[in-house]
Parts: C-alpha cells; structure tokens; sequence
C-alpha cells in the first residue's frame, strides 16, 4: 500500500520498550488519558446450564461466575508515587493470563502444537510481557484540552482542559462492552480496548467460560455465596470431584465432536450449529452479569463487588493487589449506564449481533460494531420484525476475510437487515490487514503476521484505523452518553466520508486453500521494496497527501438523507 499514514505518536516510556527484542512489549496508547485495569471475578445471580451438551457426564456450558477486565480513564500521577494501597511500586498484568505456563500450555492445544513447545516458545517471546495500564488506580475527573481533531491525542496526554459549554465540570464516560473472539480472552485485545480508553471510554473486556477461550479459571468460595454448593442448588450446574477438592473450575477450549475444524472456510461439514448457538447465548448471559456489576459499581456499590471479588491473593489468576486501595466512592456516576456500546470480533462479533437483535433484553444497547465478525455462527432472523438490527451498527473487515465469500455475504447481509429498519449500517475493510490486525497478536508478533500470513498493513496503524473509524461512527450516530467526551478526543481522519467501491478488489486474493487465513501478494520481495520507497518519498514531497480511501475500502454505508433522518 504505497499510500499510507505513519501510525500515531507513540514514544517508548520505559527501558523494556526500547528493549522490545528481549520480549514482545505492548505500545503506548495514543489518546490524551492515560489508562488503568481492574480484575473483577463475581459470582452470578443466578448460575445455570445452557443446552443438554455433555462430556464425561458433565455439562459443557454454565454459568457460575463473570470474569471481566474493566479498562478505564486514569486519574493524573497515574504510576508515580505509592500506588492505591499504599506500595511504592505501581503493578501492571501480565498479558499471558496468571497462571501463565497454563496460559501457554493452552494455547499450544488450541494450535494444535505440542505443549512443551508452546511453553517454550510464550517462555521467550511474551511470557513476560505486561499490559500498558496500571492496576487500581483512580479514574479520571478531568477533561482533556481542546485540539485533538488536528494533533494526536498523545501530544496533549495527562493535561487538563476546559469542560465543553453547557457540560458538567467533570466528564461521565462512555461505556463499551467487548467480546472476544475464538482463541482469545479478556487481555488479548489489550491495546484496541486500550485505545478506546485514551480516547475517553470505559472498556468492560469480558473472558468468556463457554470454551471459546484457550484456557479459563473459574473460581469459587469454599462455603456460602459463590460455592459450588450454592450453585448447585440454585441453579442445576454440576462439578467434577477434582473440580470439588481444588475449589476451582478449568474451561478449555472446546472441539466440536467430531468436527473440530468446523470454523474452517474449507469445511464441507459447515459450523456446529448447536455448539455454537448454545455458546452465544451463554455469552450473552454473561454479559447482562457483567453490566449488573458495573451499574452496581456506578452506583457507588463497588465495595459489594470487591467484596465479592475472586482475583485476590488466594484465588487461582488472582495477584497481591485485588482490588486494593480503590477509592469507591469516586466511581459514582463516573461512567454511562443509561446507554452503551457493545463490540466485538470475529465469534465475539456474532455475539453483538444476537444482542442487537434482542433489543428487549438488552434495551441499553445504543450501537455495535462488529470486527472481522465469523458468519457462519449467524442464523437468519426470526419471523417476528423485533428479532432484527434496530439500532445502528459498523462493520470492520480484514482484507484477508473480505475475500471470503460466504462470510462477506453474510456480512453484508446484516448491512441491509439494519437498513431495513432504518437504523446505519458501515462496512468497511482495512487494506493490507488479516484477521488478527484487530488484536494484540499482530503487535507482540509482527514478522509472524507479516511473513507467514502475509498481512502489509503497519499493527500500529491497524489498530489506529479501526479506532478512528469507530469513534468517527459513534460520533455520528449515537446522542449523549458520552458522546461530547467522543467529540473532544476524538482525531478526524474522515474514514466514514470514503466513497463506495463499485467492485471487490481481486489483487491480493489467495488461493482457495488458504482464503481468510492470509493474502497473497504478486511478486513480494519487489513489491514490499517499491511500496515502502514509494511512501518515503511521498511523505517528503510537500502537500503529498493521504486520502480515506488509501487506507480503507468502503463497502456500504446510508446516505446523508439516511443519516439525518436516524
């Protein structure tokens, strides 16, 4: 792509950046607010089993506990200083899940790898990788200056501005709920949640336990509220012996019974239907529970929940640090309750479409947006015109996916649903990227990416593509709930404005074989060579300049008439 942008300012702020060979480290985040992360494990309402799917006499798929890390605004002296609880050293997650050669051993499994090589291989890339945001601290109260819609948002970070006219001196934040996709979990999207959050959002990353996931832990008390036994009475679940004497749960990662491979575009058995339809639902149990704790937390109640709270020193991938020393009362109406947005990708974005779709259960849902979203898991809509798309919803392809055929079909067939009901509907791809270009995988392995799957977009840019594009969308069509604190943050690149393509690109199309796994690209030691003279050049020439379109493809979007009438 010989016409893109630089990915924005993001300077290396500690010594393990500048050493990023050692280990993959994570970028900064580029918007104005620094960003904190709290480890919130609760026990349910109501703890139940979703479908008859058993193994070794156990139900598959329940619901016991929700996992969630909250991503959100962090106050000024953020890192300096002792930290919330007093210590002189502020900590940080890891980005492999604690415990961590489980976290490894797991995603061996899901790869199908030998498990002492994928320990080996996490043990020296990013076994020791930490995320960017700090745990516990206090969350922001201060608006950022204005300016953001010319400069990078990082230029102006941890300053204080004036409140818009009319606004509250300090902001509410806007809320957004994500779901991960297959292989993933509540820290692999670190730094697209985290960028949401610099740019003035408050980010509930779930973990989901229906086996979408490499490896979970699901903990419990030994006697009383959130004990097995509890459970078991209240709502039907079950647990193993081991499960009973450890005092905690394992989900894996779950294969299809005799389809494991049933995500592949090349399967002529197609997805399980019933596996797959019965793990959307529980995840959209799961993410009513986790939007109970947060109007709870929001309603100046965040001492229940961390009283509730099973990531704490003693408890399987708790740490030290709990929820210690957070100053609950400062979180009262800190963040937007009333509306929020849900996001997710690839079969966390199938799941945003089925919430959409439940508009009864979910009647706080304002917009979704859907990455890289897997088709195949979507069923059509019921007869009944409430199960459609009311409100309005973006989709952002990879290109890899774009030429999957069936999958962009599907796609844009959730594009007319929406329209149908008047609500707008985007669909756009980003150029040069693949399926994992939305998550943090491209980062802490970029010539993995670029080598093998043969992605050419910059990770960095990537992620700042699909940001942009989002909070240009939320911008345009959603009405308070934070939508002032989307309009002082915000840096226009105008992706919403490009013009529809008339055709699909063909160019970079691989072969069959390897459709939505990778791209192809004509000649390529030539080609990466050219192109990146090319974008020096053009960068040197004054008044050069790079255009929506250069980066991203448009596929649908209302027109203005459309617009305004929403």
């Amino acid at each position: 792509i010989p016409n893109t942008k630089k990915p924005r300012s993001r300077p290396p702020t500690s010594l393990r950046d500048q050493l990023g060979f050692l280990q993959g480290h994570l970028p900064p985040y580029s918007g104005p607010y620094s960003v904190g992360c709290m480890d919130i494990e609760v026990p349910v309402s109501h703890p139940r089993t979703f479908s008859n799917i058993k193994r070794n006499g156990h139900h598959l798929l329940q619901i016991e506990t929700v996992l969630f890390t909250l991503y959100y605004p962090a106050a000024f002296g953020t890192g300096e200083g002792k930290d919330p609880a007093g210590r002189t050293k502020w900590s940080r997650a890891t980005w492999l899940p604690r415990p961590r050669v489980e976290a490894a051993r797991a995603y061996a499994r899901f790869a199908g790898l030998p498990e002492p090589l994928g320990i080996a291989y996490f043990a020296v890339t990013t076994m020791l990788t930490k995320l960017r945001a700090f745990r516990n601290p206090p969350p922001a109260t201060h608006w950022p200056p204005e300016g953001n819609g010319k400069k990078a948002g990082y230029t102006v970070k941890n300053e204080e501005g004036a409140a818009p006219e009319g606004a509250a001196k300090e902001p509410m934040f806007p809320l957004l709920i994500f779901s991960h996709g297959l292989g993933g979990n509540r820290t692999a999207y670190s730094s697209l949640c985290g960028e949401f959050v610099s740019y003035g959002f408050v980010v509930c990353a779930l973990e989901h336990r229906d086996g979408s996931g490499p490896r979970t832990f699901v903990n419990h008390t030994r006697e009383g509220e959130g004990s097995m036994e509890e459970g078991e009475k209240k709502g039907g679940v079950d647990h193993s012996d081991q499960e009973r004497d450890s005092g905690y749960g394992k989900v894996d990662y779950i294969f299809p019974e005799g389809n494991p491979k049933d995500t592949a575009p090349s399967n002529e058995k197609g997805v399980d239907s019933e596996l797959r339809g019965a793990q959307i639902e529980l995840r959209m149990a799961e993410i009513e529970e986790a939007f109970r704790v947060l109007k709870q937390i929001c309603a100046g109640k965040g001492a229940e929940v961390a009283r509730l709270n099973l990531r704490r020193e003693g408890y399987v991938g708790g740490n030290s640090r709990g929820l210690e020393g957070v100053n609950w009362e400062v979180w009262t109406n800190r963040f937007h309750v009333d509306k929020f947005t849900v996001a997710g990708h690839s079969f966390g974005a199938a799941t945003v479409v089925e919430i959409l779709r439940h508009a009864d259960r979910f009647e706080n849902v304002q917009a979704g947006i859907i990455y890289d979203i897997w088709g195949a898991p979507i069923k059509p809509p019921q007869e009944d015109q409430r199960h459609r798309i009311h409100t309005p919803i973006l989709g952002i392809n990879s290109e890899a996916f774009m030429y999957w055929q069936p999958n962009f079909e599907a796609v844009m067939s959730l594009m007319h649903e929406a329209t149908e009901q008047a609500a707008p509907a985007f669909l756009l791809t980003v150029r040069g990227s693949i399926h994992l270009n939305q998550s943090d995988f491209s980062l802490l392995y970029p010539h993995v990416c670029s080598f093998f799957m043969k992605a050419t977009v910059n990770p960095e840019r990537a992620i700042d593509l699909n940001v942009s594009a989002s909070l240009e969308f939320l911008r345009d069509v959603t009405t308070g709930a934070g939508k002032s604190i989307i309009k002082r943050c915000l840096t226009d690149e105008h992706f919403l404005e490009t013009d529809i393509l008339d055709e699909l690109p063909t160019e970079n199309r691989p072969p069959d074989a390897w459709i939505a796994a990778r791209l192809k690209i004509p000649h390529e030691f030539r080609t990466r060579i050219a192109t990146k003279a090319q974008r020096k050049l053009k960068r040197k020439i004054s008044g050069a300049f790079c255009g929506p379109g250069d980066e991203v493809w448009m596929h649908y979007k209302p027109d203005m008439t459309e617009l305004q009438d929403w």
